[in-house]
């Protein structure tokens, strides 16, 4: 299986295992204080390369048996974003769970707007998955705005739904659908 890669707008969108473990540990410690409000609490292992070089290994083994599509977008050859799908799911259910996060300093360029809208497209076109969801806290205005725009729609309201720097937090459940 190929992953798909492409560039809009001086910004590369690539697959996980074409990037360097070093590229990670510099995003997520760049973005450490702005990330860290959304992400589950994390162990010191995480921001270093070890971690991330098995992390990058494990996922093409996913990628390669349909479990999971992670696409890395970067810039002047610094990652500043991530797109993760993941839990994919065949058979009568055609579904996979959506996740992001974008370097602060990128954020509202509709870089991420963009580079969903290819990735979204990937994993309907060429996956044939029939569903995506995305959750994210009542208090995260951006990815509500975002992913109303891109054209995903409130199923529910999930109380303590995930743990994320320690707390449990009330998560907005969202889906598209793929018409």
């Amino acid at each position: 299986m190929n992953h798909p890669q492409i560039k809009i707008d001086n910004i590369s969108i690539v697959a996980l295992y074409q990037c360097e473990p070093r590229e990670l540990v510099s995003f997520y410690t760049r973005n450490k204080d702005h990330l860290q409000k959304s992400m589950p609490l994390r162990s010191l292992d995480f921001y270093e390369e070890d971690y991330w070089e098995s992390k990058i290994f494990d996922y093409r083994q996913s990628f390669m048996n349909g479990k999971s599509v992670c696409f890395i977008l970067k810039s002047a050859n610094q990652t500043i974003g991530i797109i993760n799908f993941d839990q994919i799911i065949y058979g009568a259910f055609l579904s996979c769970y959506l996740g992001y996060a974008l370097d602060e300093k990128y954020q509202g360029k509709g870089i991420m707007f963009k580079s969903l809208q290819f990735a979204m497209n990937y994993v309907t076109d060429e996956l044939g998955l029939n569903r995506i969801m995305a959750n994210y806290v009542p208090e995260n205005y951006r990815s509500a705005k975002l992913l109303h725009k891109l054209g995903f729609e409130r199923e529910g309201y999930a109380r303590k739904y995930l743990k994320l720097n320690g707390v449990w937090k009330d998560h907005i459940l969202t889906s598209f659908i793929n018409d």
